[in-house]
C-alpha cells in the first residue's frame, strides 16, 4: 500500500494522475502540494496549500515516508524569458526533489518533462535545454527509482480540460500520431505514474527517459487496458 506526493495537481496532466490515484485500490493515501486547493474532495486525499515554491524547508516533516511523487508543474514557454522558464522549470522542480529525497529517500520520483527535451543542453529551443537540464539534475539526486517522462501530445480524459489551448488543438491529432509513439493521455500517464511506484524492487530498467510509446506501455502495468 502505497502514500503518494503529486506536485501540479491542479495542471491538466497532475489533475489525471491525481484522478487514477484516488481509483487505484493500492494507493492509501494522495498529498497534493499547491498553491490553490484542487476543488477535489476523496477520503484518501490531503491538501498541503504552500507558497514559496522555492523553499520546502517548512515541509520536512510532510515529506516523510511517500512511496512516489509525482512532478507536473509546468508552464508554457511563450512569452518568457529563459530565467523566467527556468525559475518554475528548474528551480522550483530541484528546490522540492533535494528536500524530499532527504525525507523519503525510498521515494520512487517521475519528472513530467516534453518530448523534444534535450539533457546534452545542446538545443536551439530554450524549453529543451531548460527541461534537459532540470531532467540531469533530478538524475544525480538519490531516489529509489527516477523515472523522466517525455510525453508528446497528450489527450486529456475524464472531463480535465487543457489549459493551453494549443495543447487542445494538437490532440486532436492524436489517433493518428498514437502508432508511431507520438501520443499517450492524461489516464495513461496516471497509469503510467502507478506503475512506476509499484513496480517491484526486483524489476530491472534498461533506461530512465519514457516517451510517449513507453508511457502507454508501462500504464499497462497498473492493471487496467488503454482507453485513448
Amino acid at each position: 500500500m502505497s502514500r503518494i506526493l503529486i506536485f501540479g495537481a491542479t495542471g491538466t496532466v497532475g489533475h489525471g494522475a491525481l484522478l487514477e490515484c484516488l481509483d487505484h485500490p493500492q494507493i492509501t493515501q494522495v498529498v497534493c502540494v499547491l498553491r490553490r486547493p484542487t476543488g477535489h474532495s476523496h477520503p484518501k486525499l490531503s491538501e498541503i496549500i504552500h507558497h514559496d515554491f522555492n523553499d520546502f524547508s517548512s515541509l520536512d516533516i510532510e515529506f516523510q515516508h511517500f512511496d512516489g511523487c509525482l512532478w507536473a508543474i509546468g508552464i508554457p514557454q511563450t512569452g518568457l524569458t529563459e530565467r523566467q522558464y527556468t525559475k518554475v522549470t528548474f528551480n522550483f522542480t530541484v528546490a522540492a526533489a533535494q528536500r524530499l529525497t532527504e525525507q523519503s529517500p525510498e521515494c520512487s520520483f517521475v519528472f513530467i518533462s516534453g518530448a523534444g527535451a534535450d539533457e546534452t543542453g545542446t538545443s536551439k529551443s530554450m524549453w529543451a535545454r531548460v527541461k534537459g537540464r532540470t531532467e540531469n539534475a533530478i538524475l544525480a539526486l538519490a531516489f529509489k527509482r527516477i523515472f523522466i517522462f517525455r510525453p508528446g501530445t497528450i489527450v486529456a480524459k475524464r472531463g480535465i480540460k487543457h489549459n493551453v489551448s494549443a495543447y487542445a488543438f494538437s490532440s486532436i491529432f492524436a489517433p493518428l500520431m498514437r502508432p508511431f509513439g507520438l501520443a499517450t493521455s492524461t489516464v495513461e500517464i496516471g497509469r503510467a505514474f502507478i506503475a512506476a511506484v509499484l513496480m517491484s524492487d526486483d524489476v530491472r530498467l534498461d533506461h530512465v527517459r519514457y516517451n510517449s510509446a513507453d508511457i502507454n506501455r508501462l500504464a499497462k502495468l497498473a492493471g487496467r487496458d488503454s482507453i485513448l
